[in-house]
């Protein structure tokens, strides 16, 4: 198949260069709550303050991420971007100089919070982008751009935690919490140079503020995405900590890197494989179809027996991965009014965010009392109520959705 319409969308005016310096942030960003783990181990030796530190900064970004979103869609991008990344340069400094001068874990606590609250979305900001150049004239290629933008995040977290650690295994951790910042800030930078791509607040003729009929994201179809959301999320969370448990339980504790490693080459392969084609059947359709498969593939895992079958059946989960998120994406776009795009795509990533979370450290009590085969179990439970869920949003009627092209200006593709 022919890579064209990746070629197409990149040599739209001025797409190449906000999707190439937000994907040089996104790098950063997920360099950031590794790094912090690996540099205040580095000082402390203890993970348990290591990952206090990572779990604030984890936290603050999922809750102040939307809050920083919704400035966002009030006043551009442009505008609220460049301060965002100042203070975030200026959180990470701090938080480098607590963990340097030995402070106390809750001082050292207090700087990953804030730098966690700092952290802008460049995924949800690139996404909005494709949507303000694509959503009137070629709604039809948004699901290729959302594509993209999943690639673009399954790069930054195989190449920036692996970065990370290598920084951090050889006794360099704070250079490595440097570099994510730098990324963050440069490639976040550049972004909000490019002010022609950026897409304008959405106002009120009469008050100036970003509302409007049917700007609430208090909608029936959009707590439908929210809530697959966080279902994925609990997926990721469950089989990150099942799939290391089951590689130990059978004595081939290094399978478990190459095990990941073919989830997340079929993931993308599947994920640029779906967006060169041009897909005919319906979004809601199509994620009740994907959701399904993960589901399917997720009940494998628990049949799996040894490394070489738990290795099959992650080729089967991690290519139906991809098109669920990009589905997501595609539905939220339709779902969500303009004036609240920022905000609507930065919850569904908080939600996920909180959902692997949540399920890291529920999974971890599983595995301790019924082995990875209750990690796995979490995980199948998971995606059985995504594609519950994905089933009853077929049924959400066209009057629940939050935005038409009337309201919005934008596509009406589903």
């Amino acid at each position: 198949m022919s890579s064209a319409p990746y070629r197409q969308l990149l040599r739209t005016p001025g797409a190449a260069a906000f999707f190439l310096t937000a994907t040089a942030g996104r790098i950063g960003i997920a360099m950031t709550s590794l790094g912090i783990v690996w540099l205040v181990h580095g000082r402390t030796d203890s993970y348990a303050t290591a990952g206090l530190v990572s779990g604030g900064f984890a936290v603050a970004e999922a809750l102040a991420g939307p809050q920083l979103a919704r400035l966002i869609d009030h006043f551009g991008q442009s505008r609220v971007l460049p301060p965002a990344l100042l203070a975030h340069a200026g959180a990470v400094t701090a938080l480098l100089a607590l963990v340097a001068g030995g402070s106390p874990a809750w001082l050292m606590t207090a700087g990953g919070v804030l730098a966690g609250a700092t952290i802008p979305q460049l995924g949800a900001l690139s996404a909005a982008r494709w949507v303000a150049l694509l959503g009137e004239k070629r709604p039809a290629e948004l699901p290729s751009a959302f594509a993209l933008e999943s690639l673009s995040n399954a790069l930054g977290y195989l190449a920036g935690p692996t970065l990370v650690s290598a920084l951090g295994a050889a006794g360099h951790p704070a250079p490595g919490t440097v570099l994510a910042a730098a990324l963050v800030v440069a490639g976040g930078g550049a972004f909000a140079a490019q002010r022609g791509t950026a897409p304008p607040p959405v106002r009120s003729a009469a008050s100036g503020s970003a509302v409007g009929p049917g700007s609430s994201l208090l909608r029936p179809a959009f707590a439908v995405l929210v809530g697959l959301n966080l279902a994925i999320g609990v997926y990721f969370g469950a089989v990150q900590v099942s799939v290391t448990a089951f590689a130990t339980e059978h004595h081939a504790a290094a399978t478990a890197a190459p095990i990941f490693a073919v989830s997340s080459g079929s993931g993308l392969l599947a994920g640029w494989l779906y967006g060169l084609w041009r897909w005919r059947t319906p979004p809601r359709t199509q994620l009740a179809v994907a959701t399904a498969v993960l589901a399917l593939g997720s009940l494998l895992l628990l049949a799996a027996g040894s490394p070489l079958a738990l290795g099959s059946v992650v080729v089967l989960t991690g290519a139906a991965v991809p098109p669920v998120l990009v589905l997501l994406s595609v539905l939220a776009e339709s779902a969500v009014h303009r004036a609240v795009l920022t905000q609507g795509f930065t919850w569904l990533n908080s939600a996920g965010a909180a959902g692997a979370a949540g399920a890291a450290a529920v999974s971890g009590r599983a595995v301790d009392t019924f082995g990875a085969q209750g990690g796995f179990a979490i995980g199948a439970a998971a995606t059985t109520t995504m594609a519950a869920l994905a089933v009853a949003a077929l049924r959400v009627r066209s009057r629940d959705r939050s935005r038409g092209p009337a309201a919005s200006g934008g596509s009406t593709t589903r």
